[in-house]
């Protein structure tokens, strides 16, 4: 695989006699395309009529590298713009519609139809449908985005590291990098500021932080607690302002979530604060929600045609 583009060999359609197949079948073979760029990896799902799929996990780029490293995606893996009805991207950094339209503009003519969504969007989408409910996402940030009862949709946190990100990993590395870094000059720390990644750096240093807690360093006890008692509060938040009755039905997406125990500790720290909850294992995720749109998007191109 060259410069992490292409889809991995052990996924179907990846010989040389494959893609030529695929090339011979034209227009007959329609795609649909969902992208999920989150802060630290890029994930592609194509999927056809047939139910064939092709697969892609890479680091994460900009929104603005984006369209360069899709459309070089699509070429080498011998599909066509006029073979993909609808490409679907959830993206960080795309909330309001302003920023869609930029972002979808970008896009434009990867796919027979474009749309851009929030990734968090997408996530909420992906666990718990079009059920009334909270979805929280910690990974590299956090943010929640709850729908009411009469489907009203509100948010709590998500304002980037600068201004908040609240219990994310990257709250929880910035809180644990005097200790990890405590060999670290002044320089080296500065160079680690002024990188372009920064942010994912500092991020992954959550993980070393989640296993000291747990052997007992009081300082990683506390940064952790911290963590739990910031995640508990976006969703008290959302709650309290969506007038959600409990149990309130909650789900969760993003990597710092996908442990367990901290998982679990969020949890204990919601109902340690007069939150009943109902915890519902996510049903999809952010990509498996955007390659339904993109689906739904080419049925409806297809059915007006």
């Amino acid at each position: 695989m060259r410069a992490g583009f292409g889809w991995p060999s052990n996924l179907g359609d990846n010989t040389a006699m494959a893609t030529r197949r695929g090339r011979q079948a034209g227009a007959r073979t329609v795609w649909a395309v969902g992208c999920d760029l989150g802060g630290t990896t890029l994930r592609v799902l194509a999927r056809d009529g047939a139910g064939r799929t092709r697969r892609l996990r890479r680091g994460a780029v900009t929104v603005r590298a984006l369209p360069a490293v899709l459309r070089a995606v699509l070429r080498r893996s011998g599909l066509r713009p006029a073979q993909v009805g609808a490409l679907v991207v959830a993206s960080r950094g795309v909330w309001t519609p302003a920023e869609r339209r930029t972002a979808a503009a970008a896009l434009r003519g990867l796919a027979r139809r474009v749309r851009v969504v929030s990734d968090v969007e997408a996530a909420r989408d992906g666990a718990l449908g079009a059920a009334p409910g909270i979805l929280l996402l910690a990974g590299t940030g956090s943010i929640a985005l709850g729908r009411g009862r009469s489907g009203t949709f509100a948010r709590a946190g998500g304002l980037g590291p600068l201004l908040g990100d609240e219990g994310s990993a990257f709250w929880i590395g910035r809180a644990w990098l005097p200790i990890a870094q405590r060999h670290a000059g002044a320089l080296a720390l500065r160079r680690l500021a002024l990188r372009p990644d920064a942010v994912a750096r500092v991020a992954a240093l959550a993980p070393s932080a989640l296993r000291a807690a747990r052997r007992g360093h009081p300082v990683a006890r506390a940064i952790v607690g911290g963590a739990h008692a910031a995640l508990a509060e976006l969703v008290a938040n959302l709650a309290a302002r969506l007038r959600l009755r409990p149990p309130v039905t909650v789900s969760w997406a993003g990597g710092l979530l996908a442990d367990a125990r901290f998982r679990a500790g969020v949890w204990n720290a919601a109902r340690e604060a007069g939150l009943r909850l109902a915890v519902v294992a996510p049903r999809g995720s952010a990509l498996d929600a955007a390659v339904d749109m993109a689906e739904a998007l080419t049925r409806r191109r297809n059915a007006s045609a």
